[in-house]
């Protein structure tokens, strides 16, 4: 069997479309190809790039050409949002970018919380509580603290049960929502991230000089979905995004 066929094979028996990180984690499970290279992942993200088989829908979200027209209801809700404007509001590629930051937080072994009110949105294939593994925040501060902070996208929990990070996937709001919350978090040694479409970045940028987030402007970074895509591809290989 082909390296290609390898790959198609995976993408097959998931309903015609994979996340890298599934396609890392399966592909080299079939029996009968021959890797020859001591970076089989680098091989498999040049292998979707061929567009005689494969299409990109997000980054670090592949498909089959041949299923373009029959993958699941999820990942066509993901694929019509493409194609709207970055202004507009897009829930879908909201829950995947969650979904993500939630996966990567658990292969970092850390507790990841979504909030209630996302917990039941859709995944891919899967709900966003099935990536979350806590319910509820630990009572790590003042009961003001964690009811300000509840809302956020994705929190990372360590194993003393404070936060370790936190992000917001802001796809057309103007961030100002996501840095009050973070505001709450200053006196705390939290990451926090803005994970955004890198076109917004500058307005990223510009919101943050305002003089109101002055504390918050060498704390808040700004991550693009690209740059998530690729470390949610190889998360152990990138190792300084998410790390203090």
């Amino acid at each position: 069997m082909k390296q290609y066929e390898a790959v198609v094979r995976v993408m097959e028996d998931n309903g015609g479309y994979a996340t890298l990180n599934y396609l890392n984690d399966n592909v080299l499970k079939i029996r009968g190809v021959n890797w020859e290279t001591k970076t089989p992942y680098a091989s498999i993200r040049r292998i979707v790039q061929d567009s005689r088989f494969f299409f990109k829908i997000k980054p670090g979200l592949w498909a089959l050409k041949s299923h373009k027209d029959r993958l699941p209801s999820n990942v066509l809700n993901i694929i019509k949002e493409s194609k709207t404007p970055i202004e507009k509001e897009q829930k879908f590629t909201h829950y995947y970018y969650q979904g993500i930051l939630a996966e990567v937080g658990i292969l970092h072994n850390y507790k990841t919380f979504i909030p209630p009110q996302d917990r039941n949105k859709p995944f891919l294939n899967k709900q966003l509580k099935d990536v979350s593994n806590i319910e509820r925040l630990p009572l790590f501060t003042y009961p003001k603290i964690i009811n300000s902070i509840k809302s956020i996208d994705v929190i990372w929990i360590n194993e003393r049960n404070f936060p370790d990070s936190v992000f917001e996937v802001e796809h057309s709001t103007d961030f100002k929502n996501s840095l009050n919350k973070f505001y709450e978090l200053i006196d705390f040694n939290i990451q926090m991230f803005i994970v955004s479409d890198n076109r917004r970045k500058s307005q990223f940028d510009s919101v943050l000089k305002f003089s109101i987030y002055s504390n918050l402007k060498e704390r808040v970074k700004f991550c693009d979905y690209e740059t998530l895509g690729e470390y949610y591809s190889n998360p152990y290989q990138i190792k300084n995004l998410f790390k203090k």
